[in-house]
This record gives structure tokens, C-alpha cells and sequence, in this order.
């Protein structure tokens, strides 16, 4: 899993994310506003909200959280197979 290590909030729904392995990049959330639980951010206030979880997920408060490695595709360009295979190569040589 990749974990967010720190954030900075842009404007129009953007955040800037750190990840542990120090991959960093811009993600684009403004296409989920409005949409199911996402319908809380219509008020940009709820949006500023947003912390990093446990996890090293973004949560806003107990409703809504985002998985760290969805960002993490999102933030490099890569595909699930890309992150994915390079962790079961990992466990089977662990």
C-alpha cells in the first residue's frame, strides 16, 4: 500500500499529495463533487476537511475516505497490474 504522507489543498477540488516513497504529484478531485457521498463537498468548506488517515487513506470525517493506492495511480500515470505485480513479486521473494 502506498501511504500519503502529507497535503496541501489547491483550489478547485486539487490536492497536492505526498506519498512515503516520496512520489509526489497533483490529483483532480472535482469530476466526484456532487456524486453520492461526494454531494457533501458541493459545500467547498466540507472539502477543506480533509485529513490523512491511519492508513496513510484521505478521510473526511467518518463518511468519506479515499484508498491511498487509487491516488497513488492517479498521481503517476500507472496502471494496477504496474504497482500491483512489482508487490507480488515482493511476497514471493519475502
Amino acid at each position: 500500500m502506498h501511504k500519503i504522507t502529507n497535503i496541501k489543498i489547491l483550489k478547485q477540488y486539487r490536492v497536492e499529495l505526498t506519498f512515503a516513497d516520496g512520489t509526489c504529484g497533483i490529483v483532480n478531485l472535482s469530476d466526484l463533487v456532487g456524486h453520492g457521498v461526494f454531494s457533501r463537498w458541493d459545500d467547498y468548506d466540507e472539502f477543506l476537511k480533509v485529513k490523512i488517515g491511519d492508513a496513510g487513506e484521505l478521510v473526511w470525517g467518518d463518511k468519506i475516505d479515499l484508498c491511498p493506492d487509487f491516488l497513488y495511480l492517479e498521481v503517476t500515470g500507472k496502471n494496477p497490474e504496474d504497482i500491483f505485480s512489482n508487490l507480488k513479486r515482493e511476497l514471493v521473494h519475502a
